[in-house]
């Protein structure tokens, strides 16, 4: 699929059929993710992919409510480890949420390139998934997204309300 195709069709979808994600697809899914850049030497992120229906199921139970992931063949936990020094600035140590963002955005654009349907999770219950994938203790979770083909293939075309590109985009300083 072309670039900007995947980009402006990738949609969070939360029903998936239960169809078996071939091998190969996942792979090259998870190597989209071990290419992502990081600002970080040694690289400190990691991804967990959760296949196991029961394992799906529990693991879904501790992100505040959203069941639904349970539902895609599999699920990917993008953890990262804690960085003791500042990277750049502000953001400190907590540049392993950037590099851990950067991954799962690889991760989920390579499912939409393939026909997979994805969906961010970012609300879950960071020390219950720790126990639960049994991380170390300076590890931590980025984010998640339940990947599988989608229930409804017309879920990739419904308008998104998004700003638009004059409210968003400003050269040279901030304009209203």
């Amino acid at each position: 699929m072309e670039f900007y195709s995947v980009v402006n069709t990738r949609r969070s979808i939360r029903k998936f059929r239960q169809e078996e994600i071939p091998s190969e697809i996942l792979f090259r899914i998870l190597g989209a993710g071990r290419a992502a850049p990081s600002a970080s030497r040694p690289y400190e992120v990691s991804v967990v992919a959760v296949k196991d229906p029961g394992r799906r199921a529990a693991l879904a139970s501790l992100c505040n409510g959203q069941s639904f992931m349970a539902s895609a063949p599999v699920i990917i936990a993008v953890c990262a480890r804690n960085v003791k020094k500042n990277r750049g600035g502000y953001m400190g140590e907590y540049g392993m949420l950037v590099d851990g963002a950067i991954v799962a955005d690889h991760i989920i654009l390579a499912a939409r390139a393939e026909g997979l349907a994805t969906c961010w999770i970012g609300s879950f219950d960071n020390a219950g998934i720790k126990e639960f994938l049994e991380l170390p203790r300076d590890i931590n979770v980025v984010a998640l997204t339940p990947v599988g083909y989608p229930a409804d293939e017309g879920s990739f075309s419904q308008p998104e309300n998004k700003k638009c590109f004059e409210e968003m985009v400003h050269f040279e300083k901030w304009q209203e």
